[in-house]
């Protein structure tokens, strides 16, 4: 039995830089074998996080949302639509027409029931992406589920997850899959580790899938276990292509739902909800309430999703800058870490004597 590390157990080892300037970084990435973001970061397909305004927003500022599931298919396609029609607009900006051609537009389906039709609508309504969403996609659903959609509609690419292991990368990048989507239990609401057991700590997780997926090279987006814009630098130094965001996210003015009021002026706070797909909350909008393992919580309000993801792409690019990298490619290949103490963890916090 080996020991496992996550994002807390190690840094970044700080390397010889001739980068004069963080804006000089490009943090140009893969998303999936034919498309790219200039910004390395992905909203979570979460009913409290992306529909239309996240994924409009994300794609304004160089990354994608991915539009969550769980509404009618009718619902979700309108979302994707909307996000298209932005899309359109957009092409003025780019110096050629293959770059804008290679932004994506995504939006989750699951693996059973409506799924197929789903696809196909969400499809024609101008998603190029379809992203599978399960908790474990080592699985043989998932692995049809690639097929069907691939041999049922033409030019659009899939994303499939979440998985742990090299093993799991293995089997989903042989079944066709165009980006894979890596981590189990490691989400700030998740219960899985909890209530099963299961799961393996984020950046030893990486670290095997992406050992695996540079050999097909596909794409990999890094999900859970991020609380702060740090692990977003770890986990790209995991040589993940991408990192998938839910909380740092939640509380944005662009996450679905009403803003809540709680106290009366001058003492009252804003609030908005946010909660995991496997959450009681959630599944009982669904009217499920089987296989519990997440949860749900309030959020402060945060105003404007800009603000957040500026502070983000800063950290990337300064974490960039202190490995001397200009560049994604030569991010993975430069990052080394080393493994922190208890202590280590504490100094790492801002901290008085």
């Amino acid at each position: 039995m080996e020991k496992c590390y996550t994002y807390d157990d190690v840094n970044i080892i700080p390397k010889y830089s001739e980068i004069r300037s963080r804006g000089e970084v490009s943090l140009d990435t893969k998303f999936t074998r034919r498309t790219r973001l200039s910004l390395p970061i992905v909203s979570a397909p979460m009913d409290t996080i992306t529909e239309s305004d996240m994924a409009i927003g994300m794609m304004s500022m160089g990354g994608v949302g991915v539009i969550h599931r769980f509404l009618s298919i009718e619902k979700q396609a309108l979302e994707v639509e909307r996000t298209f029609q932005f899309w359109e607009t957009i092409e003025p900006a780019f110096e050629s027409e293959d770059e804008w051609l290679s932004v994506p537009i995504c939006a989750a389906v699951g693996v059973t029931g409506d799924y197929l039709e789903r696809s196909k609508e969400l499809a024609g309504a101008g998603c190029s992406v379809l992203l599978i969403d399960v908790a474990h996609g080592h699985h043989k659903n998932v692995g049809e589920a690639i097929e069907q959609i691939k041999k049922n509609i033409q030019g659009v690419e899939v994303i499939a997850g979440n998985i742990a292991t090299g093993e799991a990368a293995h089997y989903l990048c042989e079944k066709g899959a165009d980006g894979i989507r890596a981590g189990i239990g490691n989400g700030s609401l998740c219960e899985t580790r909890i209530r099963t057991g299961v799961g393996i700590p984020t950046v030893s997780s990486l670290l095997d899938i992406t050992n695996i997926t540079d050999r097909y090279g596909i794409p990999v987006i890094a999900d859970g276990g991020v609380r702060s814009i740090g692990d977003v630098c770890k986990g790209l130094g995991c040589k993940a292509d991408s990192v998938m965001l839910g909380s740092l996210l939640a509380g944005t003015k662009e996450t679905p739902g009403s803003i809540e009021k709680i106290g009366e002026w001058p003492n009252e706070q804003l609030f908005k909800k946010y909660r995991g797909s496997a959450s009681l909350d959630s599944k009982h909008d669904r009217g499920e309430e089987k296989n519990v393992e997440g949860n749900h919580k309030v959020i402060p309000y945060k105003g404007k999703l800009k603000r957040i993801i500026h502070d983000i792409e800063d950290g990337i690019r300064s974490s960039f800058s202190y490995v001397g990298a200009n560049n994604m490619e030569e991010f993975h290949s430069k990052v080394d870490f080393h493994i922190v103490t208890n202590a280590g963890i504490i100094e790492a916090k801002p901290h008085l004597l």
